[in-house]
């Protein structure tokens, strides 16, 4: 396999993070500065990053409920908790798809690279929901401008789904399915919308759904959200045997929502 494919897979970084490693000559295979695109076999050869060996990592995947305030980051400058510390044996995990520090919900973490660069690659298209609590226009007038085209730097954000709920207080309840993560796209979409955006959680990720897991903590992805995982990825049969997926106690499966294009509030019947 191509060397990038091996460090992600070993839990090193992401294969477009791993590309940086191998440009930056941090990268050795058999005692040789290794180049990109070299093909590796893990099993025989000895690979090491910045001088130490990568060792193969059991493979993982975790639903996170992330809190207000904690940064999603393996360290903070700032002493800040990070997604990590509420993690038992983080080793070899990565985040996939970054929260701010003010967003909570759903964070997916995997010991597995290349899901995680697919996962969060535009050309996958991933859905990713959230429900946003927001204000400064009445719901009537939210839910027209949700049908025009907005731009965020200078690029138009063009959700799958939006749902408009009236709230308490003249606040209003907004559900959004977009297939893109660019940087804070939700809030900034708000902001062009005219809207302040009060709280922000991202509900499903993919396949998986937040359900009822409580803030702060963590589950297994069941063997059915890993599978479903891999497929919309077109990874399907990529979880090594021997590594099945773990079912936490009282989970159900998760069920892909039905892709809606409507930007009108679904009756129920």
């Amino acid at each position: 396999m191509r060397l990038q494919r091996a460090l992600a897979q070993a839990g090193v970084a992401s294969r477009r993070a791993a590309e940086g490693l191998i440009e930056a000559g941090r990268v050795t295979v058999d005692g040789q500065v290794a180049t990109l695109g070299m093909k590796v076999d893990p099993d025989r050869q000895r690979i090491t990053v910045s001088g130490k060996p990568i060792h193969k990592v059991e493979q993982r995947w975790l639903a996170f409920h992330k809190p207000m305030g904690v940064v999603t980051t393996a360290s903070d400058e700032e002493g800040r908790r990070t997604v990590f510390d509420f993690i038992r044996e983080p080793r070899g995990l990565t985040y996939v798809g970054r929260l701010d520090v003010n967003t909570t919900g759903l964070l997916l973490l995997t010991t597995d690279g290349e899901a995680v660069h697919r996962l969060t690659h535009p050309s996958y298209r991933v859905p990713r929901s959230y429900t946003a609590l927001v204000h400064g226009l009445p719901t009537e007038e939210i839910e027209a401008a949700t049908r025009k085209r907005v731009l965020v730097d200078g690029k138009p954000v063009v959700p799958s789904r939006v749902r408009v709920r009236p709230g308490r207080e003249g606040r209003s309840i907004l559900d959004v399915t977009l297939t893109e993560g660019r940087n804070r796209i939700v809030r900034t979409w708000c902001e062009a919308m005219g809207l302040k955006v009060e709280r922000l959680a991202r509900i499903a990720y993919g396949p998986v759904r937040l359900g009822e897991l409580g803030v702060g903590a963590s589950r297994p992805l069941t063997e059915e959200e890993e599978a479903a995982i891999y497929k919309a990825i077109g990874m399907g049969g990529s979880r090594p045997a021997g590594t099945p997926g773990r079912r936490a106690q009282g989970s159900r499966p998760a069920k892909p929502k039905r892709r809606e294009t409507r930007h009108t509030p679904r009756k129920r019947g």
